[in-house]
């Protein structure tokens, strides 16, 4: 299957971005290569870091960008490790970094990696498919509790309770194999006049797939580090797709922009924070009409934009 994702929001980014010529961008969710064949197209001198830990993306992306071979460097990891992987390349400092935090229509529309509720597939929803742990191990080891934890605060799935509760129940007969059957007791676990609004197994999978892949916790301990890597008024672009992230990117946009912690009350600043630059996005960018029309799974997206200061 072609590796098929929408750049959602591509010229909102590309402009936010600022790119120079003489740049270094880095693409830390290189998907397939869509932002980043436009920051490579505006590259004379500059050089592109795309960073991405699924290997079809990485196929893909490599051949979109096969036109600007000498301005690119494709690296498969994880971003939570791009400081690592670009000092592994003498790079120090950015010019802009990109993350587009949305699951891919490849991933979405490709039955056996069971990423989607739509499809009948074994649970799998891995990211990185080096990885050992899937969603068939999370729904049939996690404890009732944290499976209730995990529906609930990364579903923000009202009925968190009763799926945990009748996943463990069904798992008790034999092991859940299947998108499927995970659907089946997710519907028996919603009253029927409340499955209306949308597939009732939405957000329970959003959940699985974020724990499975650490989203939450890998952008929250990456954000102060990339901010770090910008050279002056560089900036960080991030799109992300539900308000779990979007809610982490903007409380740690605003730190950043004011890390000062003394009292409110105090009338000069003792703590000795400094900022690192400002948020260029008091409010987030939206797609759209037309975006949304063209493409429906851009509705949920939101970009934000971080200035690194200029000293």
């Amino acid at each position: 299957m072609e590796f098929n994702h929408y750049s959602v929001l591509l010229a909102e980014t590309i402009e936010q971005l600022h790119v120079k010529p003489e740049g270094i961008y880095v693409d830390g969710t290189l998907g397939g290569g869509g932002h980043a064949f436009q920051v490579c197209s505006r590259l004379i001198t500059g050089h592109f870091y795309g960073i991405d830990q699924d290997e079809a993306a990485i196929r893909a992306a490599s051949e979109r960008l096969a036109p600007f071979e000498d301005k690119v460097t494709i690296l498969r990891n994880n971003y939570c490790r791009m400081r690592e992987a670009l000092r592994a390349e003498g790079v120090e400092k950015a010019d802009g970094i990109l993350l587009d935090l949305g699951v891919s229509s490849y991933q979405l529309d490709t039955e056996e990696r069971g990423f989607s509720y739509r499809y009948d597939a074994p649970l799998d929803m891995r990211m990185d498919q080096r990885q050992t742990l899937t969603a068939r191990e999370i729904v049939n080891e996690y404890s009732e509790n944290d499976l209730y934890r995990i529906i609930r605060d990364y579903g923000e799935e009202k009925f968190a309770k009763n799926i945990a509760k009748h996943i463990v129940r069904a798992r008790a007969d034999k092991p859940l194999e299947t998108t499927y059957e995970l659907n089946e007791i997710i519907k028996a676990a919603i009253p029927a006049k409340l499955r209306q609004n949308g597939h009732p197994s939405k957000q329970t999978f959003q959940a699985v797939r974020i724990e499975c892949n650490r989203e939450l916790e890998v952008l929250k301990s990456s954000l102060d580090d990339f901010i770090e890597l910008l050279n002056p008024g560089g900036r960080l672009c991030v799109i992300t797709f539900h308000s779990l992230e979007d809610r982490i990117v903007k409380t740690i946009f605003r730190k950043n922009e004011n890390p000062c912690t003394c009292p409110p009350d105090f009338p000069v600043c003792v703590c000795g924070k400094v900022s690192k630059g400002r948020v260029v996005t008091k409010k987030a960018i939206l797609p759209s009409e037309q975006e949304i029309q063209e493409n429906s799974r851009s509705k949920s997206a939101k970009l934000r934009v971080f200035e690194k200061s200029g000293r």
